[in-house]
């Protein structure tokens, strides 16, 4: 996305952006590429999906330099200018759900609601840490694989620097390794059958959602499956336009749309989810 002065150029006016797993106060946020996707945002509505703030990281080690504070800045300006802006807290930020319900300087909290695009269809729109339970994931599995996540990023920081110095892109070691490990594989396919059925039981066209870090569009079960991603691996976020097309955006220092899917013009054929299998 390059305008004719060889600068970036915007993604045009958009219905819709959904956003997830910022991290803010963590140090893998990726802050200054998600300040430029905001800086070049015009859109009618801001979705925040949830871990916006990392509190378990800030926790452990308190981290809150001058990006992360613009990124809340500019949310807020963004509210502030007319754009309805939505925050469905997450696990890592779950202390905001004591405030579902309510609004604070124009950001609506909620814990889950039903987004319907410019084409009629109607999405069941949470965190997704609702479904860890779904997918058998112990709580000391959950323990380890966040300290592993958290070396892996460490070390990826480091992979990152001597990529830039080289001149190649951004790119994410924790990212490229979910990809190769088979028992990652299969908790992102568990995930995905376990929200998809969610959708399902409440006779909805899809489900959006985050908290897995893995940016995706697929059909799922008869069910429009939609994550958004994260920006601390992937920088991406899940775009709605005027006629209810979806995409998916990756805005790093190469930005590009890349997965993208017309709204249904009719019903999708649907079948009943293989659940235990899945499980």
């Amino acid at each position: 996305m390059v305008d004719a002065s060889g600068g970036r150029a915007g993604l045009g006016r958009l219905r819709t952006v959904f956003l997830s797993d910022i991290h803010l106060g963590y140090r893998g946020c990726q802050a200054d590429f998600l300040l430029d996707f905001l800086e070049r945002l015009d859109t009618e509505q801001l979705v925040l999906v949830g871990d916006i703030i990392d509190l378990w990281s800030m926790r452990r080690r308190p981290y809150w330099p001058d990006a992360h504070q613009a990124v809340i800045r500019k949310i807020m300006a963004i509210a502030a200018s007319g754009t309805r802006v939505v925050y469905v807290p997450g696990n890592h930020d779950d202390p905001f759900r004591d405030f579902c319900g309510h609004e604070f300087a124009g950001i609506t909290v909620c814990r889950d609601f039903i987004h319907e695009t410019a084409a009629g269809e109607r999405y069941l729109v949470l965190h997704g840490d609702d479904f860890d339970g779904a997918v058998q994931f112990s709580g000391f599995l959950k323990v380890l694989g966040e300290r592993i996540y958290d070396a892996l990023m460490w070390l990826g920081r480091g992979v990152q620097h001597v990529r830039r110095a080289l001149g190649f892109g951004h790119w994410s070691l924790a990212a490229w390794l979910k990809h190769q490990v088979p028992d990652a594989r299969r908790y992102i396919e568990r995930f995905e059958h376990a929200a998809a059925h969610a959708a399902l039981r409440h006779g909805l066209d899809g489900v959006i959602c985050g908290h897995i870090h893995r940016p995706e569009i697929r059909v799922v079960d008869g069910i429009r499956y939609c994550n958004d991603g994260d920006w601390v691996e992937h920088c991406s976020a899940l775009i709605e336009n005027a006629r209810g097309d979806l995409s998916i955006v990756v805005w790093t220092d190469r930005p590009a749309v890349v997965k993208s899917t017309p709204a249904a013009r009719g019903p999708i054929d649907r079948v009943e989810p293989e659940l235990e299998s899945a499980a």
